[in-house]
């Protein structure tokens, strides 16, 4: 994608130059969300240990096996353990675990409405571009009373299409790239809410 976006940048003028850094920015934005929710998922053998523990009555360890996990379900799960230790429960708990869950969508999704954004604007501007050579070119073939060279008017409109499959190879990465991260995205957050109702269900109800 990215040779094809340069090599056209003489040809499609301004347009082709803003399809290519829009190319560049959707896939910054890409490698820096697989690295952002690189560990989103994980965790989920080692929280089935900390919940056997925490039914045990081994609070300590039951913490201890998740402090460094990397995971937001990781996290939560460990600043819930540490508020009921501290006799922190009901209401006023969930409340917050609620708050933290909803910060920790919010950091995941950073950026992913960019993604989207680069993806429905692209195929657009690739189609400004072929409408404008289109227009340029039956202009010269106007000014040339037809007797333009075919062979130069043909050059003129596959200068224009290639805004428009420029525009579509932006698209596409950024629509598929927006598309798989909201996905682990979600299952993070399922995950997350799950581990939080075990927690809670273990703490009521150890020996379920």
């Amino acid at each position: 994608m990215m040779p094809t976006t340069f090599a056209g940048l003489g040809a499609g003028g301004p347009i082709m130059a803003l399809l290519a850094v829009l190319s560049l920015l959707s896939w910054a934005l890409i490698v820096i969300k697989i690295l952002q929710l690189w560990h989103s998922r994980s965790g989920v053998a080692r929280r089935t240990q900390a919940f056997e523990q925490w039914a045990e009555g081994d609070k300590h360890a039951a913490k201890a096996t998740l402090e460094h996990g990397k995971s937001p379900a990781d996290r939560i799960t460990v600043y819930a353990m540490q508020a009921l230790t501290k006799g922190i429960k009901g209401p006023a708990l969930e409340a917050e675990l609620t708050r933290l869950g909803n910060d920790e969508l919010a950091r995941m999704n950073g950026m992913i409405r960019m993604l989207e954004v680069i993806a429905m604007i692209s195929p657009l501007l690739g189609l400004l571009g072929t409408v404008l050579g289109m227009i340029q070119s039956f202009q010269e073939l106007e000014l040339a009373e037809g007797a333009a060279n075919a062979s130069v008017l043909a050059g003129g409109i596959w200068q224009a299409l290639l805004t428009t499959a420029a525009g579509l190879l932006v698209a596409i990465p950024a629509a598929v790239g927006a598309g798989l991260m909201s996905a682990r995205i979600e299952s993070a957050a399922q995950m997350i809410e799950s581990a939080v109702g075990r927690l809670l269900l273990i703490e009521d109800h150890p020996e379920l």
